[in-house]
This record gives C-alpha cells, structure tokens and sequence, in this order.
C-alpha cells in the first residue's frame, strides 16, 4: 500500500447529510486547504510550494484558469487550489511495486477517489497485450512502442491526440504540431467537452471565440454582473474575491440557476479581517431558482422585454451602437415577438415578476458583465443560448467598454492556451498556412475528430492508436461503459500523467503510462533550467517556473516525450529541430511567436511580471470578424425540454472536494454532505409527488431515443433545487449520458439536461 493512502474504500452507506452553509470560505476554508497539503506533502515542503502559487515568480495554478490580478495577495489561492498542489507535491507514490501488487482488473474495481489517492506516477509502465498488470519499461522502449504502433497504421488517420488543459502552451503547440506533421487533424481536447460551445457562439456572434472582459473590468467597473450556469464557490473559488470587490464598490450581482449556490450568497474572504471575524459579504442581490435548460428562454424574454420598453421610452437600447456596429437586430426582434409566454414559463419556471425584476436590474447598470461556465455550455440548445446572452449584450452596447462583456468562465488552467496554441479538430486554414510555411511541410486540411467523434471512431474501429497528454479521458467523456468498450477495443493507449486515474484501468490491448513532470517541479533541460507558459481565461498570457525537485529521477517534462516521440516517429530526415525544442523551451516561443497572432516578442512579453493580454478585438476596438464586419445579432428557435410524467431534468455537477474528475475528498461542505458521493438532490415538493422520502437509496435510470442506462445506489437528498429538476456528481453519473446526446452545432456531451426516472435501488 502506498505510504498515507487510503488502506479501504470508501462505503457510500457512510454518507451523512446537513443543512447547507449559508457562508462561503473563511478560516473553515483556509484549515481544510492547508490540511491537505500538510497530510500529503507535510509542513515545510508544502508550506514553501503555497507561498509560490499563482506569484509572479512561481507557478500557475494546476487547478481553473481564474486569472490573476495586477498585484497578487501573498496568499494568491483558494482552498481548492491548496488540494490540487496538495495532489501534486504529495509523498505517495505508485511505483512498479504499487503495479505489481494490484492488478489492473482489481484497480478497476476502486472509486476515482482511491484511485487518485495513491500518489505521483514514478516510473513508465507497460500494459503487454491483454495482461493483467502493468510492468515496468524504460523510456526508449515505450517510445518505440508507440513508434512502431503509429508506423504499422494503414493511415495517420487512425490515431486520435487528446489533451487535457494542464498542458503548457509549449508543450501543446509541439503535440499539435507532431499531429499534423504525422498526417492527422484527429485533436480532440477537453474544450469539447466544456466550452465548445461558448467558442461556436462568440466566434459567429462577435468574430473570436473567447471572452471580452479583464479582471479589472469586473473588479472595478461593472455595474451589473451577471453569474448563470456557473458556481464561483466551488469550481472557480478566486472569482469569489473579484465579486467581493466589486461588491464593496458598489456593483450588483444577480446569480441564475437552478441551485442556490452558497459561494453566491455569503463570502468570508480569508484574506481579510472582515472575512475572518465579520460576518462576510453578501454577494447575490437578485437569485432567480431557473430551471435546468431554461435559460435560452430568460434571455430571450428579457430581450424581448427590452426591446418592448425601448419602443415606449426610447432610451433602452443603444441605438448608436447597433446601427454603427451590428447586424441582424430586425430578424432578432420579430423573433422575439413571437414567443410564446406560455412556453416561457414552462422553460423557466419563472415568474414574470422574477424576470422583470432581472430586467429592472438591467436598465438601472450602463455597464453589464455576463458570467457563464458549463451549466450554460451542455445543454443541446447551448449554443442559441450563448448567442442569445450576445443579443442581450448588443442591445445595450455592451461589448467593448469598459465594465461590460461576455466571459465564459474556463475550467481547466491552460485549456483557453491549448486552444490557441493549435490543439483544435478543424484550426483554420490561416493558421495551418503560417504552420506549413513556419516548418515547410503542407498540413492537413481535413477536419478530424472532435471528442465524441474519437469516441465513436473507436468503437467503429477507425482509431488503432490513442494518445492523451494530460486528463483523465475515461472519466470525463460521457456514455462510461461505452467509452470504457471503445478505449478496450483498441491496439495501443498511451496516457501522459501525474497521478494515477481511471483512464490507466480501461487500457487497450496495449497500454503505457508515461509519468511526467507537474507544475510545481523544477524542468531542468540541456538548455539549463526551463519556464512555460498559460494563458488564463481572459487572455492574460503568464510564466510558470516549477521550484521543487521531481517526484521521481524518471520523469520527462511533456516537451521531452512529445519531441523525443516525434523524432523516432517522423525519422532523422525530419527538418523540425525536436532536439533544440527538448532542450530549450524558448525556441519554441521564438517559432510560436511567428505562428500565432498577438505572441510578437513572446520571450522578451512573457519575463514581465504579470505576462501579457492577447488581442482581442471587439474588446480593444469594436472590431468584429465576421461575415459582414459587424456584430450579429441572431434569431434563435426555443425548444422546451419536455419531460415525461414521472421523469426529472438531471445536470451533472462537482462536489466541493473535486476539481474536474479529481476527487480531493468524500465531502461537499457547502451543500451539507459527507462522508460520499453518490447523492442526487432533489426538490422536497418532487419527491412528494413521486413518492419517494428523503434518504431514500434509489438508482438513477436515463431515458434517450428508446435507449437507458443506469446508475445505481444512489442516496436521495431534499434540497432547495428547482422543480422538475434533479443534480448529482460527476463522474459518478456519466454513465447516464448517451454519447448522441450532444449540443447542436458544438457537439459537446449534453450532460446538464438528462431525463432520467428514481427506482428503488436494486442493491441498496
């Protein structure tokens, strides 16, 4: 057993359940942090490791890609950012000992949670066809396996690249390259999985398919701030911090969605007195209960109501702005004249006096902020929903000024970077031409796959070879035991990790697990010792400089696999300098600074402190490309989700204790449960009407096309959600989401809006 580690698994029948805090944070959130780190990386190391979290001269967050401000506070962390270094600096390690003593088919049997519990990778193992444990290998041998593997595939097509977003922007832009250098634009990444769908809105609606606001524009301008589908609390915990800000300046905030969110009620920011002894700060002026998938039908009824008071004022809307720069507001206005009040209603599960409520809020600001994240982004109309959020905010002119904007609020810490660095199914061809030109070869211009497409692609058998740097696909993607048959069925996996997943117990018929450096290490190359950089989730573009001595002698940095892969894949014929790339990372930056747009004087920009902001031009300028040089405005068809008699609207959530598929730990504080993961919470008045009693063990039964799936024993919770609609973790309930169900136009997985049924639990 690896020292520290959990010796059993967890028993969900431990579970306990409380009221839900009404605070969010303060000293309770500062212990629980500094506990974690000191249990698994003890007192000095982990102590040394906080003090250089998200500082100018240390390292960024391996958690959310929440930018960080001009000035960082010597605490510049959340408690969930002190557990995922905690996760990282750990003690415990899974060695060839640890492989050798668990089999693959036992590890399968264990909870995410265990399984993350174990500690750092130290040494590449193999999986040799359909064995039972994993072995040790050495580096030169499992890169020839992948080598020899790519080489027997009858086309570069067969093999799939997915990236998770701790990859650095170097290392990203070298795996995308060494994709399309082998032949294949099959990219798929974690942004398909979260916010494609944010990008395919604001990339038609506004000409780029990122945000438009600065930290300062939330912390010192807005007048309103808009937070739907999203809690700050637990999955972006800093932004907490920049809501209080603008708070205490004077700034409203109203807070959309189907849960009240404890984060959005009360902060006690640890940072300051008043958060330690004071009774905080109330962030939410306005909380409207929406129901899950309504919120294509709020915006929409707000724009309607706007436009509806701007005829008999005429001082609603800004008219300048839209005629000088939009397109498309008289299609959009006549659609908005014919929803339907009714249909509203049932989308919703609002009031018409808690919407004009909103729409008051909304005429009293010059200046709005509108912040989302995945409880807009997967849905199957999420994509019209965040085009309607853009009408909502050309209306009142408020893209490219100070204090108002779009901001789709990332997961990951360098998804937005991977994004720009290349690592996308179908980059543009401008992009690819500058590539070509760069490293003198002719891209692919095929579009590849995106994530349910590999998916997909696997089970048909179309992919031979799959290959993640970062992340932990099998837990995140949706249709788990499909997922798990697809990544079986194939001839090789190869898994690029920190720490162990479940990802590594759903091998192929081959399968590595190379381990690699974390952000908290030193990246010691022939060059000397090396510095990468992320860019946060508004276009902040920054250093980071691990301080601690690797987990273990074998492991690479994702720069040295990636160029010591390309090498022996593309032969010593290839032009590309892979060795000068290894040894010094700022030979990349020189060549990425020739590829993509905004990264001119890229070493000399990134040294400064802070880093840099990357163009963006309806923020900069009012500049929009798109097909006609103006903002669009769009007409967008509602379709309520309908829902049989008996049935509920399930959405996929985290825990406190997670971040992404990472389980820190077994409770979730702010929603009053402990001690395990398999909850659904559901509306008391629901569980009237169906019957069922609070505490109940239930399984979870989806309901798509004429297909259901189940998820069994799960505990049933009475909580304050809106009617009709039901919440319980992921990745504990992917299982129940069909891979065919996905957003149109993105085709991200639909997690957030799953019909589902509660039966008895067939095994309580």
């Amino acid at each position: 057993m690896t020292k520290g580690a959990p010796d059993r698994d967890y028993d969900d029948a431990d579970v306990h359940v409380r009221p839900p805090q009404r605070k969010a944070a303060g000293v309770p959130g500062v212990v629980h942090g500094l506990r974690d780190v000191v249990d698994q990386a003890g007192v000095r190391r982990g102590v040394k490791t906080l003090r250089l979290l998200n500082q100018h001269s240390g390292f960024d967050c391996p958690g959310c890609a929440w930018p960080e401000p001009g000035k960082p506070h010597l605490a510049e962390f959340c408690e969930n950012g002190a557990k995922a270094v905690a996760e990282e600096t750990t003690v415990r390690r899974v060695d060839a000992e640890f492989f050798a003593t668990h089999p693959i088919g036992q590890l399968a049997t264990k909870s995410d949670y265990w399984l993350g519990q174990q500690g750092r990778l130290a040494t590449p193992m193999f999986r040799d066809t359909d064995a039972d444990h994993y072995e040790p290998i050495t580096w030169d041998s499992a890169l020839d396996v992948i080598a020899d593997e790519l080489a027997a595939m009858d086309s570069p097509g067969q093999a799939a690249f997915y990236t998770s977003g701790r990859t650095s922007n170097e290392a990203a832009f070298l795996y995308q390259l060494f994709a399309r250098k082998l032949g294949t634009n099959n990219l798929p990444d974690c942004s398909n999985m979260c916010h494609e769908s944010s990008g395919a809105a604001l990339s038609e609606t506004i000409g780029i398919g990122k945000g438009s606001v600065t930290l300062a524009d939330i912390t010192d301008h807005a007048e309103l701030i808009v937070v739907v589908g999203q809690n700050p609390g637990t999955n972006h915990p800093r932004m907490l911090t920049a809501l209080e800000e603008a708070k205490r300046r004077g700034a409203r905030i109203v807070a959309i969605n189907p849960l009240p969110e404890t984060g959005l009620r009360t902060f006690k920011n640890p940072q300051t007195v008043r958060g330690v002894v004071g009774k905080g700060t109330q962030l939410a002026d306005l909380f409207l209960p929406i129901r899950v998938g309504g919120d294509l039908a709020f915006f929409q009824a707000v724009n309607r109501t706007l436009v509806g008071a701007d005829e008999r004022t005429g001082d609603i809307l800004d008219h300048a702005f839209i005629n000088q720069f939009t397109s498309g507001f008289d299609d959009a206005a006549a659609a908005w004249q014919e929803l339907d009040h009714d249909e509203v209603t049932a989308a919703t599960g609002l009031t018409s006096r808690q919407i004009d409520a909103f729409v008051d809020e909304v005429v009293r600001a010059d200046s709005t902020i509108v912040c989302w994240a995945m409880g807009l982004t997967q849905h199957k109309q999420s994509v019209a929903t965040i085009r309607e959020i853009v009408n909502f905010l050309l209306l009142r002119g408020n893209i490219g000024r100070p204090g108002a904007g779009a901001c789709p609020v990332r997961g990951h810490s360098n998804v937005q970077g991977d994004r720009t660095m290349g690592i996308w199914e179908k980059m543009p061809d401008a992009f690819l031409d500058r590539l070509g030109e760069e490293f003198g070869f002719e891209p692919p211009r095929a579009h590849g796959y995106d994530t349910v497409d590999t998916i997909r692609a696997m089970l048909d058998g179309r992919i031979r070879v799959f290959m993640a740097v970062g992340g932990n696909f099998a837990a995140a993607t949706p249709d788990s035991e499909r997922t798990a048959d697809a990544l079986r069925s194939l001839p090789l996996t190869v898994h690029v990790s920190t720490k162990l997943n479940r990802s590594h117990v759903v091998p192929g018929r081959r399968s590595l697990i190379l381990p690699c450096l974390g952000r908290t290490e030193r990246d010691v190359q022939a060059g000397g010792e090396q510095i990468v950089t992320v860019e946060d989730s508004m276009s902040m573009v920054h250093a980071s400089r691990g301080t601690l001595p690797p987990a273990s002698e074998q492991l690479r940095s994702e720069v040295s696999i990636i160029s010591g892969l390309a090498r022996r894949v593309l032969g010593a014929d290839d032009s590309t300098p892979w060795e000068e790339f290894a040894a010094g990372y700022g030979s990349i930056r020189e060549r990425i600074s020739r590829v993509v747009p905004g990264f001119d004087d890229f070493e000399r920009r990134v040294d400064e402190p802070g880093g840099f902001a990357l163009p963006h031009p309806p923020r900069d300028e009012r500049r929009f490309d798109t097909v006609d040089g103006r903002a669009q405005f769009t007409a967008n068809d509602l379709e309520v989700i309908q829902v049989p008699r008996g049935r509920l609207i399930l959405q996929t959530i985290r825990s406190h204790d997670q971040f992404n598929t990472t389980i820190y730990g077994l409770d979730d504080r702010y929603r009053g449960v402990r001690g395990g993961r398999r909850v659904v919470f559901v509306n008391s008045d629901d569980l009237s009407e169906l019957g069922i009693d609070d505490g109940a063990s239930v399984d979870l039964v989806s309901e798509y096309a004429d297909e259901e799936r189940r998820a069994p024993s799960f505990r049933v919770v009475a909580y304050p959600t809106a009617r009709g609609c039901a919440a319980a973790y992921y990745p504990e309930t992917n299982p129940l989401v069909p891979l065919d169900h996905t957003a149109e136009v993105s085709n991200t997985p639909a997690s957030k809006s799953v019909i589902v049924r509660l039966e008895p639990a067939t095994h309580p």
